[in-house]
């Protein structure tokens, strides 16, 4: 074990100190880009198509694009992450509210999420996260600045839960990363072929400690109006331009 600050550290603890450290220098490089013409979506979907492809985990298909009705509801935001200018990885966030009780998560894990939301939980669902095969192997950091989109959306739209669909072999990561506990065993997501569990935590009990081993996974209130506020929202006036306690990352809001 290392000691850091006369406390010894473990193997894991050091991987995440270090992936932490990583995490902050590759956002520097970073563009979130929220997909909103139909050339930005295309490029997500065939980038989907290749990365699932790649892992065994759909059938080629003649479109060589993968998507779906989520795509195109009101209530789901899909961003390309660029690193140096190229789209390296994708997320899909979906947002289920009681007013709007609908995202992939919630209608395979209906018996799961459906009492959540009936007790009046907001609940985000990130789904679709997927890496370009040719550039996660250069950027080992790629899926924690992908799965922090999750983060700044659970703060923006101030969530009761935080979800994540994973493989069974990513479980454990997920539980000692991000603090997200097994929620339901492994299910198949329509169209995929390998079947995924639902991991979850409630976001107000563990950000804090995410936070203070993965600060980078903080936003700034700028940053999440810019990711996912309204129009409006979008266009901040002089005096609101202060607000950058975190500007690490630059962001292409809508045009």
């Amino acid at each position: 074990m290392r000691r850091c600050g006369g406390v010894r550290m473990s193997p894991a603890q050091q991987t995440t100190s270090r992936s932490s450290q990583r995490g902050i220098e590759l956002l520097d490089r970073v563009d979130y880009r929220l997909a909103e013409t139909d050339a930005d979506k295309d490029a997500i979907y065939q980038l989907r198509y290749r990365a699932y492809l790649n892992e065994g985990a759909i059938e080629p298909n003649n479109e060589r694009r993968v998507t779906d009705r989520f795509d195109e509801m009101e209530n789901t935001w899909i961003f390309g992450i660029h690193v140096d200018g190229t789209l390296a990885s994708s997320i899909r966030i979906t947002v289920a509210t009681p007013d709007n009780p609908v995202s992939p998560s919630v209608e395979v894990f209906s018996d799961i999420l459906g009492p959540e939301l009936e007790q009046g939980r907001t609940i985000v669902d990130p789904t679709r996260f997927v890496a370009d095969p040719s550039r996660a192997v250069h950027f080992p950091e790629l899926p924690y600045v992908t799965v922090r989109l999750g983060y700044v959306a659970c703060a923006y739209f101030n969530a009761d839960i935080g979800l994540a669909t994973v493989r069974a072999e990513h479980r454990a990561f997920y539980r000692r990363v991000f603090l997200q506990e097994s929620w339901c065993e492994p299910r198949l997501f329509p169209g995929l072929l390998k079947p995924v569990g639902l991991m979850a935590a409630r976001y107000p009990e563990i950000r804090e400690r995410v936070f203070q081993r993965l600060p980078f996974m903080r936003s700034s209130f700028f940053e999440r109006r810019m990711l996912f506020g309204t129009r409006n929202e979008r266009a901040p006036s002089i005096a609101q331009l202060d607000d950058l306690s975190f500007p690490r990352a630059s962001i292409a809001p809508r045009p």
